[in-house]
């Protein structure tokens, strides 16, 4: 079962459910592969809710290592997740969400299924009622900065 505390999601990928965690050493190896300078221009980018599919194989792979899988980028490439590209885009929504902070608690792994991406989600609880991924990527883009700013 997947930690909340230490920014621990679940995730169904080729069906069978695997741990990610964006630890320091997945945040460098995304800091290096974006060309990104530091951990706050990470966040920011990571905040402009637009990712390209190729972003998304180098997040779920780092959240993968982080957690403790020995998988190569190629090889998340070719997996399937549950909810087809809507369910990527969860699964991206949610790590980072776990690992910058969102709006309220981590979610316990909702699934499309069970009110993610695709619809029927309780707002309460930070899940997206209308079953569009623009509005599933707004609770990363609006995630608070993770560092203060300069004072």
């Amino acid at each position: 079962m997947p930690n909340p505390h230490r920014g621990e999601i679940e995730a169904r990928l080729d069906g069978k459910p695997h741990r990610l965690c964006l630890t320091l050493g997945a945040l460098a190896e995304l800091e290096a592969a974006f060309g990104d300078s530091d951990m706050l221009a990470l966040a920011e980018r990571f905040q402009s809710g637009r990712l390209s599919a190729r972003e998304a194989v180098r997040i779920i792979a780092a959240g993968l290592r982080g957690a403790g899988h020995d998988i190569a980028d190629d090889a998340v490439a070719r997996m399937q997740a549950d909810g087809g590209a809507a369910g990527f885009v969860d699964i991206v929504a949610r790590l980072l969400a776990a690992t910058f902070g969102g709006s309220g608690a981590p979610r316990e792994s909702p699934s499309p299924l069970r009110g993610g991406v695709r619809g029927g989600g309780n707002p309460d609880r930070g899940e997206n009622p209308d079953g569009d991924v623009q509005a599933a990527c707004t609770e990363v883009r609006t995630a608070p900065v993770p560092f203060p700013g300069p004072t």
